[in-house]
């Protein structure tokens, strides 16, 4: 401990040299404090409950050790748990385990491979030599759920430390066998409140959004980071709209009104003279479903169980198709009415059959749950719109200047 208190290496002297080549992680690092302390053994990023930003705090004897190369190493492994969402926004059911910290090494240290000190978690290398490299800290959890070699032993529990590894820090030996992270993974989760976890995150986006300007601006390129890991980062600055709000918005606007007479309510302009006019709103929505085969249970269960809470507003028409439209199949949603998915025949796709049908029909509006992947139809009769899932969003079969409502878990 001596040694660590008598080191005097300043990595902010040594940041321009060290991320010369890497723009993106250059840029980022300007923006986040760094400061020194001898509690971590080795590095790590947390929220500063009171500044409410991400920091990176670092041992100076630990960096001084180092290499060029795995002082690079190291902060870009650090940024990269901001980048991923490790600190604040993505953790399991089962909260903040060794397990979890785990998988967020491997997430991130499969894009650092031959640039970190001895003792990173790293696929296909020991003791994950058969883990695959460029999955999700998700993913290698539930692998390592499911992993009989580190899995934990009789009377073992499977530790909920945070820190960085020392045998000290609750880490050790357990969660069956599993080794312990190179970085020091305290200050995260429900360590921090709610209101400071969401300032950081929101000030971390702002900082990634300029950024991203910044990089996109100068022409330098965004370095090692990869084209996965860029659009990771463009999403995380993008605003979200809710997919639900849209839905229901398209559905209430859909809605047209019903005018009749009654003398039971008072005409504001004659009154007593002429009968005042009682309005209804409704509106008759179709809902095409494509039932091809590329379109998931997943995303068929998801729909309905957004359409149940939207039935309060109309009444549906649910119209299955494939290359044509199961006429026998079709089945009026009533408003207030509870209704379960199936799945009734699994062909190809065609969009003419729907739009045609519904056509011939009396809708106010049109939505065609699919996967997109058939060619553009014939125009519509009334709005339409189109539900599917970021996948099939990103990269259509036909382009349209049609609502496409992006429908996300």
């Amino acid at each position: 401990m001596s040694d660590q208190t008598k080191s005097s290496f300043d990595l902010e002297l040594y940041i321009y040299k060290l991320l010369e080549d890497e723009p993106f992680f250059a840029a980022l690092s300007r923006r986040i404090n760094k400061s020194k302390s001898t509690a971590v053994p080795t590095a790590g990023v947390r929220v500063n409950k009171n500044t409410g930003r991400f920091e990176m705090v670092y041992n100076p004897a630990f960096f001084e050790k180092l290499s060029h190369v795995e002082r690079r190493g190291v902060l870009k492994h650090e940024f990269y748990h901001l980048v991923f969402e490790h600190v604040t926004g993505r953790l399991p059911p089962e909260g903040m385990t060794k397990m979890w910290n785990v998988a967020t090494d491997l997430a991130i240290n499969s894009f650092l491979v031959g640039e970190l000190p001895e003792g990173g978690c790293i696929p296909q290398q020991a003791p994950f030599e058969n883990y695959p490299l460029e999955q999700t800290a998700e993913w290698y959890f539930n692998k390592l759920k499911n992993d009989e070699n580190f899995q934990p032993k009789d009377g073992e529990g499977e530790g909920q430390g945070q820190g960085s590894g020392s045998p000290a820090d609750g880490e050790g030996s357990s969660g069956g066998g599993l080794p312990d992270t190179l970085d020091d993974h305290s200050g995260w989760g429900d360590e921090i409140d709610q209101a400071t976890r969401e300032i950081a995150e929101q000030r971390l986006k702002e900082d990634l959004k300029d950024v991203v300007d910044e990089i996109n601006g100068s022409g330098r390129g965004w370095g090692s980071v990869g084209a996965r890991t860029r659009k990771q980062i463009q999403d995380f600055i993008t605003p979200k709209v809710d997919w639900r709000k849209v839905l229901r918005y398209f559905i209430k606007t859909s809605q047209r009104a019903n005018k009749r007479s009654t003398v039971r309510r008072l005409n504001r302009r004659f009154p007593y003279i002429h009968a005042g006019r009682k309005v209804t709103r409704r509106a008759k929505i179709a809902i095409s479903i494509d039932q091809s085969g590329s379109v998931s249970d997943d995303m068929l269960a998801l729909f309905f169980s957004e359409l149940s809470s939207l039935a309060k507003y109309a009444e549906f028409t649910v119209i299955p198709f494939d290359t044509e439209v199961a006429e026998d199949k079709i089945f009026l949603w009533k408003q207030g009415k509870k209704q379960v998915w199936e799945r009734v025949s699994c062909g190809g796709t065609c969009f003419n059959a729907p739009t045609k049908w519904v056509n011939e029909q009396d809708f106010d509006a049109h939505l065609i749950l699919t996967d997109m992947e058939a060619p553009k139809p014939v125009a519509s009769k009334v709005q339409r719109a189109w539900v599917t899932t970021p996948q099939y969003a990103e990269r259509p079969y036909f382009h349209t200047n049609e609502r496409i409502i992006v429908v996300e878990p």
